[in-house]
């Protein structure tokens, strides 16, 4: 076992990640005494600054951490001392992780890492930033990191994580100046594997739920385990039969956005509510004596702090929740028009075999394609702020007229 285990379906990315990570092992720094060989900037195994790409699902970060994993271990990623449990962990000195659950990664945040990061390794060889979010970072943001990745430490690396090396995730500079690794998305069986192997899930399930994840191996093992996960998906693949009727079609329009809203208070809720007990407690709460009214006026600026940051966090909750369920509709609508064309191809959604087939015999290719789209710009409409009752109504309207 090594800490590649865990990247799954990539050969080609663990293959050249390893490579650079056993010529990591070797090289020498001019802060050693020593003059460079192939110092992180050589291009021919190691360098300083790499970019993870590939669709949601594929194991970005999960590829980079593992990397920081192999850069840091004394044996390239044993996946058995503590060197690779920290760093695996997110808990190691060395490795400073950021990621956002906000709507974006402000510049703030960016460079207190930035400058942590620029030090001297307390602990390992090299220091790691991982960016989970990269496409992500706000404009100032990028900047910062643009401006540290011209003018890198020489024992530190960044591994950016992002879904495309498009210029609407990662800056052209940027990009040009990484290199890069590009992830695909993982097979099925192998997502079954996993499921199998790692989760104890039984063979049935796990095949099922690696078949229709849209090879996500996270949602794969949300599907497999989570009752509810599984209502959700079913209450989605419920719309294209609803659109008969107005009433219907509206209905479960809302119910899209119900089950949205329920799942981003699952992920939210408690944690949310823990966050302001815990702020309570530290600012002093039910305190007396002198300086109350000092705190007091402190804790509520810590209050509105907190607010404030978990109402981003619920809004990117939920329009993650919301965009999860507009992917299976659109998966819904590929399968139909491939099938409509006739096109032998794997589909998304293999257990609608019987109702896709109905659909692309009773409907036209140009109808499929045009609510295809549809689909798709409700997306594009969350993504630019556009209230979500308003865009899945929308949407809703124009499946509705095909």
């Amino acid at each position: 076992m090594s800490v590649w285990s865990q990247v799954v379906g990539q050969p080609e990315a663990v293959d050249e990640l390893r490579a650079a990570a056993e010529h990591a092992a070797h090289v020498r720094f001019t802060s050693d005494g020593a003059e460079p060989e192939g110092g992180p900037r050589h291009a021919g195994g190691m360098t300083h600054a790499w970019l993870f790409t590939g669709p949601p699902g594929s194991g970005r970060s999960v590829a980079a951490r593992a990397f920081a994993a192999a850069l840091q271990c004394p044996r390239g990623g044993c996946d058995a001392c503590q060197v690779c449990r920290t760093v695996l962990a997110g808990t190691h000195a060395d490795v400073h992780e950021v990621a956002t659950e906000k709507l974006s990664l402000g510049v703030k945040e960016m460079r207190a890492v930035i400058e942590r990061a620029a030090r001297m390794p307390t602990t390992a060889r090299w220091q790691v930033v991982l960016i989970e979010d990269a496409d992500r970072m706000s404009e100032n943001a990028s900047n910062a990191v643009l401006k540290a990745v011209e003018e890198p430490n020489e024992r530190t690396v960044f591994l950016l994580c992002a879904p495309s090396e498009h210029p609407d995730d990662v800056s052209v500079t940027i990009r040009s100046r990484c290199r890069p690794v590009r992830l695909r998305t993982p097979q099925a069986s192998a997502i079954a594997d996993v499921l199998r192997e790692r989760d104890g899930i039984d063979a049935g399930t796990a095949s099922w739920a690696a078949s229709v994840c849209g090879g996500h191996i996270g949602r794969a093992r949300r599907l497999a385990r989570d009752e509810d996960a599984r209502a959700r998906r079913e209450a989605v693949l419920g719309l294209p039969r609803a659109l008969r009727d107005a009433a219907a079609a509206f209905a479960a329009s809302d119910d899209m956005l119900t089950a949205a809203e329920a799942e981003m208070v699952a992920l939210t809720g408690s944690r949310d509510e823990a966050e302001r007990e815990e702020l309570a407690v530290s600012m002093g709460a039910g305190g007396t004596g002198k300086g109350v009214a000092q705190a007091q006026r402190a804790a509520k600026a810590a209050e509105k702090e907190l607010e404030k940051a978990q109402k981003l966090r619920q809004t990117r909750a939920r329009r993650d929740s919301l965009d999860r369920a507009l992917v299976d509709l659109a998966g819904y609508y590929r399968d139909v028009l491939v099938r409509g064309f006739g096109a032998q191809v794997a589909a998304t959604h293999p257990d609608r075999a019987i109702e896709v087939e109905g659909a692309a015999r009773d409907g036209s290719r140009e109808s499929t394609l045009r609510r295809l789209e549809a689909v798709l710009a409700c997306r594009e409409a969350l993504e630019t702020n556009v209230k979500p009752q308003i865009a899945v109504e929308a949407m809703v309207t124009a499946l509705r007229a095909g």
